[in-house]
């Protein structure tokens, strides 16, 4: 649990997502708030010899668009996507290189896997053609904390920068030490999250190959990711990017900032458990909840949503769903939860970006998305996951959960900025 203190009060000015829903946050926003699955048969390769078949890709995403072309052939499809949600986030935050300390602007945009799509494609080329036909530019590309550089390269900030790794919690905790950094005094502004594009034949047949992903849904694709429900069989891989501009309360201010909300609290645990399995008993994610809880000043009553980690997959369901009744014990069926990874798919290491937009999103508009695809009970997983359809309510609290091979968890706290 973090022990320092709460002050200075960290604010969200700045919102960018790629994603499945679309490549804007409005985009994005409003295929979540429609129940609107982003996820379809796999188009990018062929997939008709593999168990799962579908994914979340982002359709028409062109590199062009967001970066110099020549500059775009020698960074992999994570970088880009990475470079895309950092865009729109500094522009979004109304940030101006000319006006700022480029010290003290720093990024930490992470990736659980990284270059991929790279590794795939230079290898072909070198059994094909022999090692001198490995492009002098694969290393850069394929390293896992080249998007930070990267976008640190673009925007021009100069300030703290690293690439995180911890799978599918690396975004959550991407935006975690970024808060650190703010409370220290270590920066007055930094851009946050996770990018992913793992959608390759190597990645997605890796996974397949764990038995890890969804087999019984390739016939229709957008109600393979069903978490919570009871005929779950497993996640579903997407791809995409998302990136928050966090800053002090004092800083935003003084430039006269739009503010969304307040990043609260945050914690992280390890389950040191398994590999790839969660604890079933959820007790790290328990743990982790509650000090972020702590972390944040706050109360269980207090929370009114939680956007779960939900990937779809038998155990992480159940045991996410002990978690959350060993904190709030009777007063979990009161909560809203629910995962827009139904919508979405499973983006790894930017899930985390995307599902704190939602949760961001869901206080400056009291939406709450629905988890879509839920049709059957499970006993196991009693709680109300917001079954699809959104719900129009107030919230004041928000808190988001990422789980990662390796038993990594980590959990945010947003609240309602009320000045």
């Amino acid at each position: 649990m973090s022990t320092l203190p709460q002050h200075p009060r960290i604010v969200v000015t700045g919102l960018g997502a790629i994603t499945p829903l679309g490549q804007t946050v409005d985009e994005f926003w409003a295929g979540l708030q429609a129940g609107r699955s982003g996820i379809d048969r796999v188009q990018g390769f062929d997939v008709s010899e593999m168990p799962c078949q579908v994914g979340g890709e982002v359709k028409g995403f062109k590199p062009e668009d967001h970066m110099d072309v020549k500059e775009a052939r020698k960074r992999d499809r994570y970088t880009q996507l990475a470079v895309a949600a950092s865009r729109q986030a500094y522009l979004d935050a109304g940030l101006d290189t000319a006006g700022l300390d480029p010290f003290r602007v720093g990024c930490l945009v992470g990736s659980g896997i990284g270059g991929i799509d790279t590794i795939e494609k230079q290898n072909f080329r070198m059994f094909e053609g022999g090692a001198r036909k490995i492009s002098p530019f694969m290393v850069p590309m394929i390293i896992t904390n080249m998007a930070s550089g990267i976008v640190a390269i673009d925007l021009g900030l100069k300030g703290p920068n690293y690439g995180i790794v911890s799978a599918c919690a690396t975004a959550t905790h991407s935006i975690s030490d970024a808060m650190r950094m703010l409370l220290l005094g270590e920066a007055d502004v930094m851009l946050a999250g996770g990018a992913e594009a793992s959608i390759t034949r190597l990645g997605y047949g890796g996974f397949c190959s764990m038995k890890a992903m969804s087999t019984s849904f390739n016939d229709a694709p957008q109600t393979a990711s069903r978490p919570f429900d009871k005929d779950r069989d497993g996640f579903v891989m997407g791809e995409g990017s998302g990136v928050l501009v966090l800053e002090t309360l004092e800083h935003a201010q003084k430039r006269g900032a739009k503010i969304y909300c307040e990043l609260a609290g945050h914690a992280s645990t390890c389950d040191a458990y398994h590999i790839t399995s969660p604890d079933p008993d959820g007790m790290g994610l328990k743990v982790c909840l509650q000090n972020a809880l702590r972390s944040a000043g706050i109360q269980p009553q207090d929370v009114d949503y939680i956007n779960a980690h939900g990937t779809s997959t038998p155990y992480n369901d159940r045991g996410e769903t002990l978690a959350i009744k060993g904190v709030w014990g009777e007063d979990a069926k009161r909560l809203k939860i629910s995962s827009t990874k139904s919508m979405t798919g499973h983006l790894l290491g930017a899930a985390g970006g995307i599902e704190a937009i939602a949760c961001i999103k869901a206080i400056t508009d009291s939406v709450i998305p629905p988890t879509i695809n839920y049709t059957t009970p499970d006993p196991d997983c009693d709680l109300d996951y917001v079954p699809n359809q959104a719900v129009h309510q107030p919230v004041r609290i928000a808190m988001s959960s990422n789980l990662g091979f390796g038993g990594h968890n980590g959990v945010v706290v947003f609240r309602r900025h009320e000045g």
